[in-house]
């Protein structure tokens, strides 16, 4: 029982270090020393585990953890950042935590910001951006972004902003325009993702048949998957055949 006891704290002096160390919030040493055992747990989870980087799925799982315990740890540490180093990179942090946060209105106004500094014409940054519009309900402004960039740039990322540009255009009302975009970016590049988007478009269109061929041929890519893909993959299919099934014509 003693070397228990310990042992536990132990650990939490080892966590209490690693705190102290790295600049993490103080708060850590009331919850690492009142309850020795839960938190050195959830520290490990939270803050250590992360420092690891040991594998890119370990990685993911330890991101998720960490989310669920503080959600906005990512959005507190941006914030952080660009009020110490006002950089035109950390605005960029700061309007991508904003957007998975979900505050879309707020990540729209930082992303303009960028917009207009000096990589405001960087095509990732103008799709991040027109993605946040698209988010935000700001169709319109998303569609004129995305053809600046094809405009500027025809070999960017060209299967991602297709998909991106049909979405947009589908939000702004021009459904033919959408399926044109999807249809073309489903012969050429075939991938995953595209396919499924052509699936809803076609579902909400209510060309069941196409919606029903393109949903075989991902399931015949589904049977072939290990679990982490069906896993990454599953709320794509999901949206898939919730289109389908409240299609207008099903």
């Amino acid at each position: 029982m003693i070397f228990g006891i310990g042992l536990h704290i132990i650990v939490a002096i080892f966590f209490a270090i690693h705190c102290l160390r790295t600049g993490r919030q103080i708060f850590w040493l009331f919850i690492l020393f009142s309850f020795p055992l839960l938190g050195s747990i959830v520290y490990f989870v939270v803050e250590y585990l992360p420092d690891l980087q040991v594998g890119t799925r370990v990685s993911k799982v330890t991101t998720v953890a960490s989310r669920a315990l503080d959600p906005s740890r990512d959005l507190r540490a941006a914030r952080d950042a660009l009020e110490m180093t006002p950089t035109a990179q950390n605005r960029l942090r700061l309007a991508n935590a904003l957007l998975e946060s979900g505050d879309t209105a707020a990540a729209c106004e930082q992303f303009d910001l960028c917009l207009a500094g000096p990589f405001g014409k960087d095509p990732e940054i103008r799709l991040l951006a027109a993605r946040a519009k698209l988010k935000n309900g700001q169709a319109q402004d998303a569609v004129a972004l995305l053809y600046e960039i094809r405009s500027s740039d025809a070999e960017f990322r060209q299967e991602a902003l297709a998909i991106t540009l049909a979405q947009a255009l589908a939000a702004s009302g021009n459904m033919a325009e959408a399926g044109n975009e999807l249809r073309q970016a489903e012969t050429r590049f075939g991938g995953i993702e595209v396919r499924a988007e052509y699936a809803i478009w076609a579902a909400k269109s209510g060309d069941l048949a196409t919606a029903r061929r393109l949903r075989e041929e991902l399931e015949k890519s589904w049977s072939q998957w290990n679990s982490h893909s069906r896993s990454l993959n599953r709320p794509l299919f999901k949206r898939v055949d919730d289109a389908i099934a409240s299609a207008p014509s099903a």
